[in-house]
């Protein structure tokens, strides 16, 4: 392949990729899909491709849809044992954010919401939503009529509205809102976590990394939960390899506390906001999904960590 052809795929693979990610959920699925794209790319009579990039994007959306469509996948995600993967601020994988629906469509809790849409819903609100495609090219991406686009586009959006956020966080306001989690956590004292939470809270975990998702939803057992969380121990320490540092980031476009040993992210929660309050506490320490977080977290600056040793 002559390097006029190379380039001309690498100038779409960040974009091809933020795509594949959104429709995912996971940076490693979404970096085996640019890949396979680049294999067709290199086999195709590209002299017949008029647009290369509505091309790759025409192939990108397909691959991921038989991703989701897989039995592998339906299995593992109807478990339940499913959180997307985490990606730092500054991620080319995030892609674009200038708006309101870009940042959205990112979230964790838009992620989620996502994954009670059919793999179709899926991808016409991906390219309306992050990517502003009109409901025409949308057709002709997936092969269906403009009127079953809009339909597809007005149910995903019911099925995602509950999670509007209309704000940017940035990471001055994320070292807030994770110093008083943090305050609060390692208090001791459930009134104070308590006091964090909205009513209708909720908290996700993976079970420190055993795969199993582990869910909570009244604030009191929340607070209890996070309380005992925070108490360090020798078994936690062995567990995780040394003390971590807890820092502030914003991951998925949310406040985050990241924990960290040396170079290398052991953990992650990841909390939501609505207004003053913290509405979802969701927790991941699996290391297969933290890969890409820690790679990311190695490339860019940081602020000092909020606790130097837990």
């Amino acid at each position: 392949m002559d390097t006029v052809t190379v380039q001309r795929f690498e100038a779409n693979r960040n974009r091809l990729a933020s795509l594949a990610y959104r429709l995912l959920g996971s940076a490693a699925d979404a970096e085996d899909t640019v890949q396979d794209a680049f294999l067709r790319w290199q086999a195709a009579d590209r002299a017949r491709i008029e647009v290369p990039e509505a091309w790759l994007t025409k192939v990108v959306t397909n691959l991921s849809l038989d991703r989701l469509r897989s039995a592998v996948t339906r299995r593992e995600r109807a478990a339940g044992d499913w959180l997307p993967e985490p990606l730092l601020d500054g991620d080319p994988m995030l892609g674009p954010a200038d708006t309101v629906e870009q940042r959205e469509s990112v979230s964790v809790a838009v992620l989620m919401l996502m994954e009670r849409l059919s793999p179709i819903e899926r991808a016409v609100y991906v390219l309306r939503e992050a990517f502003s495609y009109p409901h025409a090219e949308i057709a002709e991406l997936l092969d269906i009529t403009e009127a079953a686009s809009q339909q597809h586009a007005h149910r995903a959006r019911r099925h995602v509205t509950t999670a509007r956020r209309t704000e940017a966080v940035d990471r001055a306001s994320a070292r807030r809102v994770v110093e008083a989690f943090i305050d609060a956590a390692s208090s001791g004292r459930t009134e104070r976590l308590v006091a964090l939470l909205t009513d209708d809270a909720v908290a996700i975990t993976d079970g420190a990394g055993s795969g199993r998702l582990q869910r909570f939803t009244d604030p009191e057992r929340i607070a209890s939960v996070l309380r005992a969380g925070f108490k360090p121990t020798s078994a936690k320490r062995r567990i995780a390899g040394g003390s971590p540092a807890l820092h502030a980031a914003v991951v998925n476009g949310s406040p985050a506390m990241v924990a960290v040993i040396g170079e290398r992210i052991v953990g992650v929660v990841i909390l939501e906001v609505r207004g003053e309050r913290i509405a979802a506490v969701r927790g991941m320490a699996t290391a297969s999904r933290l890969g890409r977080l820690t790679a990311e977290w190695r490339r860019h600056e940081h602020d000092a960590p909020l606790v130097e040793s837990w």
